[in-house]
């Protein structure tokens, strides 16, 4: 679940970024993941350590049927308590 939110949250920031930049035919987008800070469902907020694996398949679910279908998310674990986006190849 929380692998679908930060998912989300990946490609609604991604989306921001090809409009802005008027990008073309985005195919690789490397991201950084460390200890994500998440509140949902009235639950208080909590660190939570994100699943790569579990991650990129959010990603593809919902890359589905998108412009960012075909992309490549390349995601690499680091130390810190956020995630960003370090590059896109297009």
């Amino acid at each position: 679940m929380h692998d679908f939110i930060l998912a989300k949250e990946i490609i609604d920031e991604l989306k921001t970024i090809v409009a802005e930049k008027k990008l073309d035919q985005v195919k690789k987008v490397n991201v950084e993941i460390g200890m994500i800070h998440l509140a949902h469902d009235g639950h208080p907020e909590h660190t939570e350590d994100i699943s790569v694996e579990n991650l990129q398949f959010g990603l593809a679910s919902i890359a589905k049927n998108t412009a960012f279908e075909k992309v490549e998310f390349a995601i690499k674990k680091m130390a810190g308590e956020h995630w960003k986006i370090t590059d896109i190849e297009v």
